[in-house]
């Protein structure tokens, strides 16, 4: 419980003390303060887009008569209003706002008019604001049309001093349109701009079909219209998930086409960059990947833009395929970006939530209808206010010479005509204002004609207020109209982003013809250190190595080769062949190229074939069969493919396996037995009472087993067929002269 405390005892509201709770103190406030920036400051409404900042910038641009067609002002003059009187923030914030409504790279369609220097595409600041001039746009005009017509409410400012719009009438959905992007707490707005002639066509459908569907809507709604273009190559499917529910992501690449320089030769033009990627910084990304060597197929890029986008790439050779080349750079830089969808916006109501396409636009549409309804209302009050004052006039030219009398003669002409005629203040003071001239026969006609044309627009407001028919009709009547300013046929309204499918295109290919092929060998020590020396390894007793190290693994290779390395917790690790050290020295610890456990250890080193198969078991005696393909990893964390310690790794050759335990004993089986996985734990191999796997080879029958006995002899084993048996049994012991080491092969 909380009480006031006054210790200086004068009971004023300065030396006020509440004695309350630290944690329900900074609750009460978070809370409040995390309301505010959600609804002030992060979310835009759902009916005219906007944020706070956003709609206080154009109303007083439009208090200021900034409109179109009239000169511009400078942007201090905006800010300055805008920060004195509706928006108590700093002027950059506010000044940043303007800047990004006024950058026609940023919004799909401008509501600023800028003069001057608002900065540009490659991410460099505008000039400062006593620099700049501003003025509203027709999308602006638009999304404040009728705001002087008692359209939306309005609330006092911050200081009590004036009111404020509460929305925009909003003449277009300006929400899809331009899009909106922020974070709040606990929870954050990202919406794609989109072609406005297409949202309105979406609106029309709804207007007839109200039960229309997502899919439907998107038949005239393709996909986000960015306003630096770009191709979209999200899949259709995944665009619908992401329309109906609000939540989803869209990827968009690089525009390009190849320009041919003869002999074979040519280079690739950029002309269109995805959204929100800064030029500068996707020019230096590129020119990172040349000098750190991880876009192999890439020569040289260079910045040529002007006022348009120019940026050219070349290729490493002329013998790769422009589209290889620009898949490579696709998925290493910024050329391809995915923009995150998440259409969390403020109702009616100033509740957020997230909002699908056909939520957002239906919204939109009560929004207009309560627009037009209350604009009705008050043409309406205008109309009957002016019939009156008609109606006293058409008594005065009935009565022309006693009012003239009265006029003339009596000391308080308003209070006699008033009570001669039966008429109201307005309807007397509107009398004795008529000018002499007004009183002739003509005036008389224009009169009965005005209040005749009046009457019948009346009549027609009430009959559009008692009709949901006649509303939404001219719902839509308004819409057409705005489509013909912002239609696809204007410069602005025109679709800038297209669509494609992504292409299919192994690039791995491409950078491994880039590599000349040679043979090597391959060189591990068990301490973990790697090399490769050119050419094939005579004898290996002359490989030198570091104190107290020795060989572990000798592979032969190709420069062209992928490597894979199993390691003892069941994960595949790849590294290319052409980018491992040279042999001259003592290699470089795997370690630094791999995150390798320091507890693990290096079970098998291979190159990878594809379509191969391979017997993978744990120590506890499961195993499956796995494609090779699914073997090769692209990170350096590896790619986790057995579950458990690894106990055997061999070549699915064959039509056997045969298995032998710590036990010594061996079973062996059809290699069918065994599931293919592309991960997992596997199968129980054999069965045991104690201990687990020692090793396991493949074998085909019509060939038979065999083993290496410890003088490095190999054996034929011709009774294998008598511990033949079926999987996950506990088998036999181990014939007599097998090794003693409970080894097939020895490592």
């Amino acid at each position: 419980m909380t009480k006031p405390f006054t210790p200086s005892g004068d009971g004023g509201d300065g030396d006020r003390i509440v004695d309350e709770p630290l944690i329900e103190a900074l609750s009460r406030r978070y809370l409040a303060y995390a309301l505010s920036t959600i609804t002030a400051r992060a979310l835009p409404d759902v009916r005219d887009g906007l944020k706070p900042v956003h709609r206080r910038l154009l109303y007083v641009m439009r208090q200021l008569r900034l409109e179109p067609q009239t000169t511009a002002k400078k942007c201090a003059k905006v800010v300055g209003d805008v920060m004195g009187n509706y928006h108590p923030h700093g002027d950059s914030s506010i000044y940043e706002a303007l800047v990004r409504l006024a950058q026609d790279f940023a919004q799909r369609y401008p509501l600023v008019d800028g003069q001057g220097n608002f900065g540009n595409i490659d991410g460099d600041n505008a000039a400062a604001m006593r620099y700049t001039e501003c003025r509203m746009t027709e999308a602006a005009a638009l999304l404040l049309d009728g705001i002087d017509e008692d359209a939306v409410d309005f609330r006092a400012t911050y200081d009590g001093e004036g009111e404020e719009p509460v929305v925009l009438p909003g003449g277009f959905p300006n929400l899809l349109a331009n899009g909106s992007s922020g974070i709040a707490v606990g929870m954050a707005t990202s919406i794609p701009p989109h072609n406005a002639a297409e949202l309105i066509s979406a609106c029309l459908i709804l207007l007839e079909r109200p039960d229309a569907t997502t899919a439907e809507l998107m038949q005239v709604v393709a996909g986000p219209d960015f306003p630096t273009g770009g191709v979209i190559v999200e899949p259709h499917a995944s665009l619908l998930e992401t329309y109906e529910t609000g939540r989803g992501g869209v990827r968009v690449r690089a525009t390009w086409t190849e320009e041919s320089l003869g002999r074979g030769g040519y280079r690739i033009i950029v002309t269109e960059i995805p959204y929100q990627v800064k030029k500068a910084d996707l020019i230096a990304q590129l020119a990172d990947l040349i000098e750190t060597k991880k876009a192999p197929l890439l020569g040289d890029v260079r910045d040529e833009s002007a006022e348009d986008v120019r940026v050219v790439i070349e290729p490493k050779s002329r013998n790769i395929p422009a589209d290889v080349l620009m898949e490579s750079l696709f998925k290493l830089s910024a050329l391809e970006n995915r923009f995150p969808v998440n259409i969390n916006v403020l109702d009616a109501n100033g509740t957020p939530g997230v909002m699908g396409l056909k939520t957002a636009l239906v919204a939109f549409l009560a929004h207009r209808r309560e627009v037009l309804i209350r604009r009705s209302r008050h043409r309406l009050g205008k109309i009957e206010q002016r019939l009156h004052i008609l109606d006293g006039m058409l008594i005065a030219y009935l009565n022309l010479d006693e009012v003239i009398r009265i006029v003339r003669y009596e000391d308080d002409p308003k209070a006699k005509l008033i009570a001669a005629f039966t008429l109201s203040e307005i309807q007397a003071d509107a009398i004795l204002n008529t000018r002499l001239r007004q009183l002739a026969k003509l005036e008389e006609m224009e009169i009965r004609r005005e209040h005749a044309e009046l009457a019948e627009e009346r009549d027609g407001i009430l009959a559009l207020l008692a009709s949901d028919k006649q509303q939404w009709k001219l719902v839509g009547a308004g819409l057409r109209a705005v489509r013909k300013v912002l239609g696809p046929d204007t410069a602005v309204g025109k679709r800038r982003s297209t669509f494609a499918d992504a292409p299919q295109i192994d690039t791995s290919s491409a950078i491994e013809a880039l590599v000349p092929r040679e043979p090597i060998t391959v060189i591990l020590s068990e301490r973990g250190w790697i090399r490769a020396t050119r050419g094939k390894v005579e004898d290996p007793s002359e490989l030198k190595f570091k104190e107290g190290d020795k060989l572990a693994f000798l592979v032969p290779a190709e420069t062209t080769d992928k490597l894979l390395i199993l390691s003892s917790d069941g994960r595949f690790f790849t590294l290319t062949c052409d980018k491992l050290p040279s042999a001259r020295g003592q290699g470089e610890p795997l370690r630094l190229m791999l995150d390798l456990d320091d507890k693990g250890s290096i079970v098998d080193v291979f190159t990878h074939r594809p379509g191969r198969k391979r017997i993978i078991a744990s120590k506890a005696g499961h195993g499956f069969i796995l494609p090779e393909d699914e073997a090769v990893a692209l990170r350096r964390a590896g790619k986790q493919v057995l579950i458990g310690e690894v106990a055997a790794s061999l070549e699915a050759s064959g039509d056997h396996v045969a298995v032998i335990g710590d036990n010594g004993k061996i079973l062996i089986f059809p290699i069918s037995e065994l599931p293919e996985m592309p991960r997992g734990k596997g199968v129980k191999l054999q069965s045991y009472r104690e201990g687990g796997l020692r090793d396991a080879v493949s074998f085909a029958a019509a060939e038979g087993c065999t083993w290496v006995d410890a003088a490095g002899r190999t054996r034929v084993w011709a009774e294998w067929k008598d511990w033949l048996g079926r999987r996950a049994a506990s088998g036999k012991i181990a014939p007599r002269g097998f090794p003693t080491s409970k080894r097939f092969r020895p490592r």
